[in-house]
């Protein structure tokens, strides 16, 4: 063939970056918070337009609701909601100031009498909810709900009267933990992860990540999932991975596991991607909107994750 010839033959296409299919996945699929924060994350959007879209879904008595977390439907304030919106306002530097103090004097509002947070509260009845997630009239308090929110105030050295009791049931939950379940596990890491009395977060740590490997809450081997039992009331394929503990290296479950299985892990997140460009959601999926609300924030986390353990993403 001439030179000319093999000069006018197409250049291959690059291959597709997963942050390029995860961006058009984002902008057909996303609600408008969403859109904002991959926005903010990945192409330095600013923080402004997060915030007035997390506004949204704000409510009179300084919590959130409106389907803020996809499984909970309906207007009322919900801890599980607030959560959400705290991660929000941490992700984009802005957990401070009046909006904190807002948030804390609902977090003061709806505790239970240890001063911890339950996970719904009875104002969720009549409207629709996740089967997997009951609604009782005396709900307990739950480290499902206070850790991460007790973890993250604190990271942002917020000062407030509730999280002195709500630090102390922490602590208490995370040390008498005997056997747990994979997302209770995570709460426990993002309390760790800020707790002030660094020496005892890291024994605490410790101990958490031999009872993670003894009751093998973490899928080690991606290519033997049989091996790990999935937790009672779970979906079927709702299993965890090291990178759902660690999310970063600096996290304390990092070193739960060896430089072997996180690379396993992380290629096992890499290569969950789908074709659409998004990732999934492993849980149980109960409601059309539900599922396709979850995915963008999915594809997020996910991202961030590789992006934090310094894989490319694009």
């Amino acid at each position: 063939m001439s030179e000319t010839g093999a000069s006018a033959l197409p250049a291959t296409p690059p291959a597709r970056s997963p942050l390029f299919r995860a961006e058009h996945f984002v902008w057909l699929t996303a609600r408008v918070l969403e859109q904002r924060l991959f926005a903010y994350h990945f192409l330095n959007g600013g923080a402004d337009p997060v915030e007035t879209a997390l506004d949204a879904y704000r409510n009179e008595d300084g919590g959130y609701g409106h389907a803020l977390e996809p499984d909970l439907r309906g207007p009322v304030s919900q801890p599980l909601h607030t959560v959400h919106a705290l991660r929000v306002l941490d992700a984009i530097g802005r957990c401070g100031g009046q909006r904190v103090e807002r948030v804390c004097r609902y977090l003061t509002a709806v505790s239970t009498t240890d001063g911890a947070l339950p996970a719904i509260r009875p104002s969720q009845r009549g409207y629709p909810a996740a089967p997997f997630m009951p609604i009782v009239d005396d709900p307990p308090s739950e480290l499902l709900t206070t850790g991460p929110v007790v973890g993250l105030l604190h990271r942002n050295e917020v000062w407030h009267a509730w999280l002195f009791r709500a630090t102390d049931f922490c602590w208490h939950a995370v040390e008498s933990l005997e056997k747990s379940h994979p997302y209770e596990i995570e709460a426990a890491v993002a309390f760790l992860d800020s707790a002030p009395d660094r020496p005892r977060a890291e024994a605490a740590a410790d101990r958490l990540g031999r009872l993670v490997r003894e009751h093998r809450l973490a899928a080690l081997e991606p290519d033997r999932l049989d091996a790990y039992p999935v937790a009672p009331g779970y979906a079927p394929d709702e299993r965890h991975f090291p990178h759902d503990y660690a999310k970063t290296p600096s996290s304390l479950a990092r070193a739960w596991f060896t430089d072997a299985e996180m690379t396993r892990s992380l290629d096992f997140l890499a290569d969950a991607q789908h074709e659409d460009g998004g990732w999934p959601v492993r849980r149980h999926r109960w409601a059309p909107g539900t599922a396709l609300e979850a995915r963008p924030m999915a594809t997020i986390q996910a991202l961030h994750t590789l992006r934090a353990h310094g894989r490319p993403i694009g």
